[in-house]
C-alpha cells in the first residue's frame, strides 16, 4: 500500500538555499539542520503574525493538526541550531 499524496501547502517565502548561521564560521565546518519552507511558514504565521494554529491552518490549506506537527518539529530544529551552534539551511521540499 503506497502512501497518500503529500497535499499542496501555500506557502509565500522564497528563503530555499539560503542559510541562517553564526558568525565567523564556513557552513561547511558547521552541522546543518534542514528547516522545510512548510515549517518556516507555519513558524511564520503562527509566531510572527500571531495567528492561531486553526488560522494558520486555513491559510495554508491544511489542517490545524499538521499545523500542529509542523510548527513542533520547526521549533525543535530552530532551538537545537541555536543551543548547538549550528546552521538552520532552509529548502523547499520535505
Amino acid at each position: 500500500m503506497s502512501p497518500r499524496l503529500k497535499k499542496k501547502r501555500c506557502c509565500e517565502g522564497q528563503f530555499c538555499g539560503q542559510a541562517f548561521k553564526p558568525v565567523g564560521l564556513p557552513l561547511r565546518k558547521l552541522k546543518q539542520i534542514i528547516l522545510y519552507r512548510d515549517e518556516l511558514e507555519t513558524m511564520k504565521l503562527c509566531d510572527v503574525e500571531g495567528l492561531t494554529q486553526e488560522q494558520a491552518g486555513k491559510r495554508m490549506g491544511v489542517s490545524r493538526g499538521t499545523v500542529q506537527r509542523l510548527l513542533t518539529s520547526a521549533r525543535k530544529k530552530v532551538a537545537e541550531a541555536v543551543v548547538s551552534g549550528a546552521a538552520l539551511v532552509f529548502s523547499e521540499d520535505t
